[in-house]
């Protein structure tokens, strides 16, 4: 046993050994490709001057007018200042680099979505939230990605009530979309409800407070609920945080009916649910915990690079079904089922905004395309490589937005939302493809310990 452990730890740790190899013979993951017929340079009269000079002034008329005649209608800014890098923390904006340039590359390959890193050397989010507002021209929509708690909290408040092309915090509403789409199957299984489970949350992050959020709009009861911090259980006697952290404090007084106290540990006892959004472990969720659970328990250890608890550990300590961060292992609750699909749907739609209500539908497609493919203890929710569900996706987001009155294009039906993102995505994919086929982006193929030849 323990040298299997040993052999899926390292397994684990492959991608990591050969990553920085794979960027530096890249230098980067995305670029920009021209998307118009270039007959001949005679055609550059047409796409710069002096013709250009005509949709110049057709959109000074009229605003709206670049969704149609730029991309406008299909460009997403990932913005971020570096200051909470995944499971990394403050790095700074240029470390931020390679995982924002990733985030594009997921948009693209994924939604069919133009997506540029835009790693802001800002700390004060007075000033992320004025660099981005006057970013709002050129895209369609923000994504936030890596930003600290509490000022991620504010700055996608306040941008959200400010811009009027859709904002969207991935680390709060991306996280909190596929994890409910996961818990929703996941009880399915065991035979439980949302509105009846027991969730215990560890970590009081961000990604956290969004989904305790999601869940309640999706369902929850607030009060089977309970969340712990650094500091321990979350209840109303932590009227400490009733200044420093307002979004914890709201968690405070509509969670935990029972005011537990304590530490994760006393959280975790008796929930029908674990879902751990803290510090990577392995370690930071103990096994014997896992124990005091009830029976069919559902453990989500969602920590990336490492899990809060090693899913094997999990398993051997009594949990029946088992997700991680991670796509080396069953169920991954990852954030890339979610973000693509949903700007896709809203993009299309040309949303306003991205509401809760449109990140429920998108965890509810999710969680019904999964359960159609026949649903398992280790199939929980869909993988990455389950392409066609992204189109489904992102019509569920779109429908929604129209039926919310957020969308400005809400003619289309469902079907034809479906068929557009459809084509958008595999256009993408085979655009990426048909690159390696004749060479232009070439393959480098590194051997990954544990795991075989990467990049074939």
């Amino acid at each position: 046993m323990v040298a299997n452990r040993q052999e899926l730890v390292e397994k684990a740790f492959a991608a990591s050994k050969v990553a920085e190899q794979m960027h530096r013979f890249y230098r980067g993951k995305i670029q920009i490709q021209a998307k118009c017929a270039i007959r001949s340079v005679d055609d550059f009269a047409i796409w710069y001057t002096p013709g250009v000079a005509e949709p110049c002034r057709a959109i000074e008329r009229n605003p709206l007018e670049a969704y149609e005649q730029t991309n406008k209608w299909n460009t997403v800014g990932v913005v971020t200042n570096g200051t909470r890098v995944l499971g990394l923390g403050n790095i700074g904006p240029e470390a931020a680099m390679p995982v924002m340039e990733g985030k594009a590359l997921l948009f693209k390959y994924l939604g069919g979505v133009d997506a540029f890193p835009i790693c802001l050397d800002a700390r004060d989010p007075e000033e992320v939230i004025r660099t981005t507002r006057i970013l709002q021209p050129s895209f369609g929509g923000i994504n936030l990605e890596d930003i600290e708690q509490p000022g991620c909290f504010y700055i996608l408040d306040r941008l959200r009530q400010e811009m009027t092309v859709p904002v969207f915090h991935d680390d709060q509403q991306g996280t909190a979309t596929v994890t409910l789409a996961g818990l929703l199957n996941a009880l399915k299984i065991v035979g439980t409800t949302l509105g009846g489970a027991r969730v215990a949350m560890v970590g009081a992050g961000a990604s956290s407070i969004a989904t305790a959020r999601l869940l309640i709009a999706a369902g929850a009861t607030p009060g089977n609920i309970v969340m712990t911090d650094s500091k321990g259980i979350l209840n109303r006697n932590r009227t400490e945080l009733r200044e420093s952290h307002r979004d914890k404090w709201d968690m405070c007084l509509i969670t935990n009916a029972e005011q537990r106290t304590g530490g994760p540990g006393e959280a975790i006892r008796g929930a029908d649910a674990l879902i751990a959004l803290s510090t990577p472990g392995p370690d930071t969720v103990k096994a014997e915990w896992v124990r005091t659970m009830a029976k069919d328990a559902i453990v989500f250890a969602c920590a990336n690079p490492v899990p809060e608890i090693w899913p094997w550990d999990a398993r051997d300590a009594g949990a029946r079904i088992v997700a991680t961060g991670r796509s080396d292992f069953p169920n991954q609750i990852n954030n890339s089922l979610g973000f693509p699909a949903i700007f896709r749907g809203a993009l299309d739609v040309r949303a306003k905004t991205i509401t809760d209500e449109m990140c429920v539908a998108a965890a509810q497609e999710l969680a019904r395309y999964a359960e159609t493919k026949g649903l398992q203890e280790e199939y929980i929710i869909p993988s990455m490589d389950d392409w066609e569900v992204y189109p489904l996706v992102a019509a569920a987001v779109g429908v929604r937005g129209i039926d919310q009155g957020v969308a400005r294009f809400s003619d289309a039906t469902r079907e034809q939302l479906v068929a557009q993102a459809r084509d958008m995505i595999r256009s993408a994919r085979e655009g990426t493809q048909l690159l390696m086929r004749e060479g232009y982006i070439p393959i480098l193929n590194l051997e990954m310990p544990g795991r075989g030849v990467e990049g074939q």
